[in-house]
């Protein structure tokens, strides 16, 4: 019987012992390539080599930090989590090309998570100043978005089409339940815009304020938070004031994640799309203020079309930090 051998070098990694230039049965030499590379794909991912930025920076401060990591090939789930972990933003995304568009996936230190809109707002800048400015494709776990990235004197900047919008009432126990958790009554729900689930990538449970000092007294203990978040299939619940026809401030929960609060978040613009399907606002463009109680101002356009369940398109600064 012939014995199929493999010519090993250094570029195959071949098992110790053997010379550079020695025959060594295929098995065994592709065996310990394989090993080989899956040994560099943990090693070359660090923490170290993925960017830090902020997006929905205001005037080039400000904003919601996150990682992005542009790689050759996605990371499995555990890897992914642990240098979010690492990172210690609430999200980082991850991106690596794939028949002309980006197969693209988000962690939080916590869990993987469907659709983060600052993240990938900071990766349609990382894109633009890899790339050259203009509108990638993005593959998402559940849906296919596009973001456009800019980078010029001004710096960097991008938008995105949000997935699809969908509004519906909120569970009534569900919300007493979150009233609870955060400290507040019903007497500090604005009747305007009555408790509603809004999803725009994921899904949340949106509670809008009747004054800014109720907005601003906002705490609950993360724990709790998190089991409530989990148990009802919630990624955030957003709070939101109405400081006027088309600017409102906005403070974002996401226990889910393990994060007590998110000073900028591209779903927070699920509002402007639930406002758009109730018929109770002006549809664009909105102004989203978010991260002021956290002392990090941060600002999202929100554009939503005119058609009931449609996209809405968010835009905002981007820093490096």
């Amino acid at each position: 019987m012939v014995r199929k051998t493999f010519l090993a070098d250094a570029a195959d990694s071949p098992a110790p012992g053997v010379r550079h230039g020695q025959k060594v049965p295929i098995r065994v030499a592709r065996t310990f390539a394989a090993a080989a590379r899956c040994r560099a794909t943990a090693v070359t991912l660090l923490s170290t080599d993925i960017l830090r930025l902020a997006a929905f920076c205001d005037s080039g401060a400000g904003g919601n930090p996150a990682g992005v990591a542009i790689v050759s090939r996605l990371p499995d789930e555990a890897v992914m989590r642990r240098l979010a972990a690492e990172i210690g933003y609430s999200k980082t995304v991850f991106a690596a090309p794939v028949a002309g568009a980006w197969r693209t996936r988000y962690s939080s230190p916590e869990s993987e998570v469907p659709f983060c809109g600052h993240a990938t707002i900071a990766l349609g800048a990382a894109l633009a100043e890899r790339e050259g400015d203009g509108t990638f494709e993005l593959r998402l776990n559940e849906a296919t978005i596009t973001v456009t990235g800019r980078t010029d004197a001004d710096g960097m900047s991008a938008s995105l089409n949000l997935p699809p919008t969908a509004s519906r009432p909120a569970d009534e126990a569900l919300v007493t339940r979150a009233l609870d958790l955060l400290g507040y009554d019903r007497d500090d729900l604005d009747p305007a815009l009555p408790p509603l689930f809004a999803s725009a990538g994921a899904t949340h449970l949106i509670l809008a304020l009747r004054t800014r000092e109720a907005l601003a007294a906002m705490d609950y203990d993360l724990a709790e938070g998190r089991v409530l978040m989990v148990a009802a299939g919630l990624v955030t619940i957003a709070l939101v004031h109405a400081r006027g026809d088309t600017v409102f401030d906005v403070r974002n929960a996401f226990a889910s994640g393990g994060v007590l609060e998110d000073p900028a978040t591209g779903a927070a613009a699920a509002v402007a799309g639930a406002l758009r399907d109730r018929g109770s606002g002006p549809f664009s463009p909105m102004t989203l203020v978010q991260g002021e109680d956290m002392g990090s101002r941060s600002i999202i356009v929100a554009e939503a079309s005119v058609e009931i369940g449609g996209s809405v398109r968010v835009a905002g600064g981007v820093r490096r930090l």
